[in-house]
């Protein structure tokens, strides 16, 4: 089994995308229940329809999955495995308060040593939990540290070695009853049996303290978890929102498609892929987790670029014209011819929109473009663009700069572009539409 775990707190993240688009590929591959779990008990952090964006999202891409789940729905859960913990002397409650702990915190400090929590506690007997919550103490519940090193083979970090003293007593319920992250991230592994794990490096610090809590409630069977290494920007340094390309929502909006962002995604850190443009299905068959290297990636949006302008050419013409508001082929066809020089929907639709935008005459070539427009009025339909240039040519007694410019205004809104010749048979149809 595996899972897709998002938060609702923002913008998805090209990081998470790629851990979205891994997990189904490797689900598909191991022929396995793939789910989708948004984790939203902080709430005070969760964006109110940021879930459904998600969604809508993994959607574009494609990524069918099996169940969609809120972790909130399992606090019960959660609090019920605290107090199996607490009752087999695993876990205890520890009224430690937040000055206590900021005095410790800096104690650590001036030794330049790691914080580590005090153990203060740890000899609280479990019976004084109904007199804490009779005279509304507040409390927390702490999981008792390991006592052995904890051990993970990851797929691409390889061996990782974390001491009882990293993991530490950590708390796994707030004194508000509910759960922290690792606590609720382990427990709903556990509940859906899932166990294999693709996550971004920056949960290396939470993978032992979750195999340690699933370790103390029992929880048997082998996981396998990937790190993925972090991808970097143009500076070398972490993607964060502060770079517009690290948002699938900006992608989107520039114009970039799905397949090819999934397509870039896989190739990232991945030298051993058999071929540069795929599509997530033909990746299904070659992709290995294990070729992935274990250094950063650099996100470099020139071939993100140069691989969206490949998937467009692959595009069916019909499909690719209803990108513009189209069911045509010939308008698929100019769309492609436009791919010599733009490389995403947004940059093509700046290129075809003014085609079919009702022309501005105005300016130098005005009175040339309003007696085109008058003879291609009346003109019948004409086959070929050699026959309809010879054809204005005549009627209109204008040669040279004088008969080209214009024409080129008067078709494509531009001054400039792809030979009339190559764009003429794909708009002939629209002419009266377009030469207006």
């Amino acid at each position: 089994m595996l899972r897709f775990a998002p938060s609702p707190t923002g913008d998805m993240h090209i990081g998470n995308l790629r851990v979205a688009i891994l997990n189904y590929l490797v689900a598909q591959q191991r022929h396995e229940r793939f789910i989708i779990r948004i984790e939203d008990t902080d709430k005070a952090r969760n964006i109110e329809g940021k879930d459904t964006e998600i969604m809508q999202i993994l959607e574009k891409f494609a990524l069918k999955h099996d169940s969609v789940s809120h972790q909130s729905e399992n606090l019960h859960m959660h609090q019920m495995f605290a107090a199996k913990l607490l009752e087999e002397g695993k876990a205890f409650v520890c009224t430690c308060t937040a000055e206590e702990l900021e005095i410790h915190r800096e104690k650590a400090k001036e030794q330049k040593i790691a914080y580590r929590y005090s153990g203060q506690c740890m000899d609280v007997d479990k019976k004084e939990l109904a007199l804490l919550k009779e005279n509304g103490i507040p409390f927390v519940v702490r999981i008792k540290k390991p006592s052995t090193q904890i051990i993970n083979h990851d797929l691409i970090k390889g061996d990782i070695v974390t001491s009882p003293n990293e993991v530490d007593s950590f708390v796994i319920l707030r004194t508000d009853g509910t759960s922290t992250y690792n606590f609720a991230c382990a427990c709903d592994d556990m509940l859906s049996d899932v166990d294999f794990i693709i996550r971004g490096e920056d949960h290396l610090s939470n993978t032992p303290k979750q195999m340690h809590i699933k370790t103390q409630l029992g929880f048997t069977k082998e996981t396998i978890y990937a790190h993925l290494p972090i991808i970097l920007n143009n500076e070398g340094k972490k993607m964060s929102k502060r770079d517009d390309a690290s948002s699938v929502k900006w992608l989107f909006e520039q114009g970039f498609i799905p397949d090819a962002i999934a397509n870039y995604l896989l190739l990232l850190g991945n030298t051993k892929a058999p071929k540069e443009i795929f599509t997530l299905p033909e990746a299904i068959e070659w992709f290995k987790l294990e070729d992935i290297s274990k250094s950063a990636a650099r996100f470099d949006l020139d071939k993100l670029r140069f691989i969206n302008r490949e998937h467009l050419k692959m595009m069916k013409d019909k499909a690719l014209s209803s990108l513009f508001g189209f069911a045509d082929e010939n308008i698929g066809k100019l769309a492609k011819i436009y791919l010599e020089e733009a490389s995403t929907i947004s940059e093509l639709e700046n290129k075809i929109k003014p085609i079919f935008t009702p022309k501005q005459f105005e300016g130098e070539w005005a009175e040339q473009m309003r007696i085109m427009e008058k003879i291609i009025a009346d003109a019948p339909m004409i086959d070929t663009f050699d026959e309809f240039k010879s054809y204005i040519m005549e009627k209109s007694g204008l040669k040279g700069k004088y008969f080209f410019k214009p024409l080129r205004l008067l078709l494509t809104g531009a001054e400039h572009g792809p030979e009339l010749s190559e764009i003429y048979p794909l708009i002939k149809s629209y002419l009266l539409e377009i030469a207006s």
